[in-house]
């Protein structure tokens, strides 16, 4: 057979994070004292509560299929959640639970896109964003934000990104991989031009409990008008240390989250049960303590590679992550070989200082590389080390 791979799995790209991970990994097993901060999966356990009633439904039985879109009493307590903390009304079968956030949304994207239609995506972007638009048939058309509006779209760069083919805007917020999370005055102003149209609107918000010293908002809460064609995702992967019971959900409009649960049925069919009864006890039981460490350890981060000569840091707002600007450090030269892109960079860094990091290249910001601070203070610290030995040896 000629062609054994269909046209959709050739155009798309292998997911640079869990690539990178997969290599960290396989020299830690081998031994090597690998720092990893590739990684986008919080240090912490899952929350006792969560933890136990896991348990409690495999003794209990809760080990049959649910409901496609998940159990009822999940998406009822999503639905007080996403009332009490987010602001926004949303009826039990409007959300549909998937199995992880990632899920959700290839979810929405083969739900409401067709061949030809165009996705607005901001870079710096999350790696799967711009492969699951094009899985879907759709286009994704990237904005290349500025590092000095805090990697931020502005509403001229929406409004000039819009046209007669646009089906949908993302956004994320906080941000995978910069951290940035707008202001209420910033998505006001983006949500003047998108109250002018009729686009969908998908806000990934799995790190929206992750900030440091700013609020989350949700934009539906700040224009009730757009929630009709409002698709919110989220999950317990982020905020709960729950990466590995893939649970994520989507509150959309009545008839869109009734098409995705029709379109789950045929695929995955609904979300492990016992993820679903551990999700109901993950909501109650959230701990601020990782919020204060994680800031904690942004901060020693930010300093350490500010400290650095060559690379320049903004302070992130939320998620786990930091994107330094390492452009001064392009072009020259580390043991006779020399540092072209971000990839080079990352390749270069594990291979001689078993630091792991993602090349920005990855996430449409070829100048920069993302460092996770999903781990201890005292690695972060080792990690400063040998980057400033790394950087030191760059002629």
């Amino acid at each position: 057979m000629e062609h054994r791979l269909s046209n959709r799995v050739q155009s798309i790209s292998p997911s640079a994070t869990i690539a990178i991970d997969t290599k960290t990994k396989a020299l830690l097993r081998e031994g090597k004292p690998v720092i990893n901060m590739s990684v986008g999966e919080p240090d912490f356990d899952t929350p006792k509560a969560a933890a136990f009633a896991g348990m409690k439904a495999i003794a209990d039985g809760h080990t049959r299929y649910t409901p496609a879109p998940g159990t009822l009493d999940l998406r009822k307590a999503i639905a007080k959640k996403l009332m009490e903390e987010n602001g926004l009304q949303y009826a039990p079968e409007q959300i549909v639970v998937s199995s992880g956030a990632k899920h959700s949304l290839f979810n929405v994207f083969l739900t409401i896109c067709n061949p030809g239609d165009e996705v607005v995506l901001p870079a710096p972007y999350w790696v799967s964003y711009p492969q699951q638009i094009r899985m879907s048939g759709a286009k994704p058309v990237v904005v290349q934000t500025e590092e000095q509006n805090g990697f931020k779209m502005t509403a001229a760069q929406l409004r000039n990104a819009i046209t007669d083919k646009t089906k949908a805007v993302l956004l994320n917020s906080p941000s995978n991989p910069t951290g940035a999370v707008y202001s209420e005055a910033e998505l006001r102003e983006l949500g003047d031009v998108l109250r002018e149209t009729d686009l969908y609107i998908v806000t990934d918000e799995i790190y929206e409990r992750l900030v440091y010293d700013v609020e989350h908002i949700s934009l539906a809460y700040l224009y009730p008008e757009l929630l009709d064609r409002t698709l919110l995702v989220n999950g317990f992967s982020k905020a709960f240390a729950m990466t590995g019971w893939r649970l994520g959900y989507v509150a959309a409009p009545a008839d869109i989250a009734k098409a995705m649960s029709s379109l789950q049925s045929h695929a995955t069919g609904n979300a492990s049960s016992v993820s679903q009864q551990a999700g109901i006890a993950a909501l109650d039981n959230f701990d601020e303590n990782m919020v204060r460490e994680f800031r904690r350890r942004r901060d020693r981060l930010v300093q350490g590679l500010r400290d650095l000569p060559g690379v320049s840091c903004l302070v992130p707002d939320g998620a786990f992550y930091v994107f330094p600007n390492i452009s001064k450090l392009l072009g020259r030269q580390f043991n006779g070989k020399t540092i072209d892109t971000a990839t080079t960079f990352v390749e270069l860094l594990l291979e001689h200082e078993m630091v792991s990091a993602v090349p920005g290249d990855a996430f449409g910001a070829p100048e920069n590389v993302r460092f996770s601070y999903a781990t201890s203070y005292d690695n972060i610290e080792t990690a400063l080390t040998r980057l400033g030995h790394f950087v030191q040896q760059i002629g």
